[in-house]
């Protein structure tokens, strides 16, 4: 069934930008993002302290989302995303806002990816995609198209069908999340498809994805792997 923590809106269109913003979370828990980055570190050792884009502010009017982003220090990021996961939602507006590429394949199959071993997500499965970081930046604008095709690019070695640069968006919103997802269908089966990744995972010295997991209905998927933004887009999608 749908997860009923996110709502689903339809989209045509996102406009995001660059905003400076004073987080007072960050400043207030200071001590408490030091030491959960500690515990971080000590079980992924390759995990390093960037620059990452959160959002501020959102708002959707006529399909169409436009939001605020800010530059924040990835172990803050994963401090407050850790506080939501454990039930302790930290109060304001500052919302994990990332865009992933859905794909669909010619057969029906949605793919997703298993995240590697080394990776803060070990073992969860999901739409390729990452959280935006200042290569998406362009001027004052952030590209969240861009980041979706960047990331899924990288991560799997496809890049979308020509002629799907228009497709619809979907927002799932819940859980301090912002989830912007644009399915695209791909004209091979799934099983070219995941050839076609695996042949790509092959080839990197330190693959992100352990693997391709394919779902094709309501019952294929995993409650206990698949975080609820991608649950509750499925259950939407899939019979």
């Amino acid at each position: 069934m749908p997860d009923e923590t996110f709502r689903l809106t339809p989209l045509t269109a996102i406009e995001a930008r660059l905003v400076p913003y004073d987080w007072p979370w960050a400043r207030a828990a200071s001590a408490a993002i030091e030491a959960n980055w500690a515990r971080r570190r000590a079980r992924h050792p390759g995990m390093f302290d960037g620059t990452v884009l959160l959002a501020c502010a959102c708002a959707v009017a006529d399909g169409t989302a436009r939001l605020d982003l800010f530059a924040a220090r990835y172990s803050a990021f994963i401090a407050f995303r850790d506080a939501w996961g454990a039930g302790a939602a930290p109060g304001g507006a500052v919302r994990n806002a990332f865009a992933a590429i859905v794909p669909w394949s010619a057969d029906g199959a949605v793919l997703l990816g298993e995240m590697g071993a080394h990776t803060a997500n070990a073992g969860q499965l999901y739409f390729p995609c990452g959280t935006p970081d200042p290569d998406d930046v362009r001027g004052a604008a952030v590209d969240l198209a861009g980041s979706a095709a960047r990331e899924f690019l990288e991560e799997t070695g496809l890049a979308a069908p020509e002629g799907t640069d228009g497709d619809a968006w979907v927002l799932l919103e819940g859980e301090g999340q912002l989830a912007f997802l644009r399915p695209v269908r791909f004209p091979e089966p799934a099983a070219a498809l995941c050839a076609r990744i695996e042949d790509h995972r092959r080839r990197e010295a330190e693959p992100e994805l352990a693997g391709i997991r394919l779902v094709r209905r309501r019952a294929d998927i995993d409650p206990q792997r698949v975080p609820g933004f991608a649950r509750a887009y499925l259950a939407h999608a899939l019979p």
